[in-house]
């Protein structure tokens, strides 16, 4: 077996993501010597000593991150500001700090400058995961053949860089590196957007009066499940990655509106060929997702 990346591996936050990397590295041994859990409730760390998933839980993050030479950020982004606060100060000299959050800009704003001198900041982001959370949502073939976006401040020791795309290379994820505003657009249009518009139609769906509400969800095809499954994603989780990434968010959902506006002139003034032109880009980018095994 190879040496592992690290001696210690901290996991703050231990939801699908947290869980999976927690699995996977119990399993290989060879990501990390030690694996230690924080979560916000002892409940949670009760649960993943019985899952089997961490070798030590901690509540106080403080006390998980000392003598941990990798410690990953695995809460809410919007929780992340609070976190580094309390862990700063307990961080080792040379250990790297990573994280796993859907946006990179406002973590880098967030975190970036609580970090200690001597300690490097790798941010990062598995693009992997299901609309299920908590310790019992992971699996450890989670990253198999997905991306993980690896994002270096400039100036950060390359060391560090190669070791957190080391652990995700063990994970099982493929690894591009991104430049932050680049990322935050990149995924604004492949994830955040979609989830805002599957929240959207559910709510549409809701408010509708109760007899048509009924017959939607009895009567459910495929593209309205599909939604329903987005839907039900992680409501902390998707509230602070739309509000961290306000900008590229709002700017896709323009150009989103607008391409609907375009659809529904369309449909209102019977333009057969723009219809199915639109369709047919659609399956178009369909197939090259099975092409790329990313569908």
């Amino acid at each position: 077996m190879a040496e592992p990346v690290f001696k210690r591996l901290a996991l703050l936050g231990v939801g699908l993501i947290g869980s999976s990397v927690a699995r996977i590295a119990m399993e290989r041994g060879d990501i990390a010597g030690e694996i230690v859990a924080n979560a916000r409730t002892q409940a949670t760390l009760d649960r993943v000593m019985e899952l089997g998933i961490a070798h030590r839980v901690e509540l106080d993050p403080a006390k998980a991150v000392e003598g941990a030479d990798c410690v990953m950020l695995c809460a809410p982004v919007g929780a992340y500001a609070a976190l580094a606060e309390a862990i700063a100060p307990y961080l080792m000299p040379g250990a790297v700090l990573t994280d796993v959050g859907s946006t990179k800009q406002s973590v880098i704003r967030d975190v970036g400058p609580l970090v200690p001198e001597g300690v490097h900041f790798v941010p990062a982001h598995p693009m992997a995961g299901t609309e299920h959370s908590g310790p019992d949502a992971g699996f450890s073939t989670l990253f198999q053949g997905r991306w993980t976006l690896v994002v270096p401040i400039p100036g950060t020791d390359e060391a560090a860089n190669e070791k957190v795309c080391e652990l995700w290379r063990r994970c099982g994820s493929m690894i591009e590196i991104m430049e932050p505003a680049h990322h935050d657009r990149v995924v604004a249009i492949v994830s955040h957007l979609p989830h805002l518009i599957a929240f959207t139609i559910c709510g549409t769906a809701d408010d509708l009066e109760d007899e048509s509400r009924q017959q939607v969800l009895r009567f459910a095809a495929a593209g309205f499940r599909d939604f329903t499954r987005i839907a039900a994603s992680d409501p902390a989780m998707w509230r602070d990655v739309f509000l961290n990434n306000r900008e590229a968010l709002l700017e896709m959902l323009a150009r989103f509106m607008e391409d609907a506006q375009a659809m529904a002139r369309a449909v209102r003034w019977g333009d057969p060929s723009y219809i199915e032109e639109s369709i047919k880009r659609g399956r178009k980018i369909r197939r090259s997702l099975i092409e790329l095994k990313q569908a």
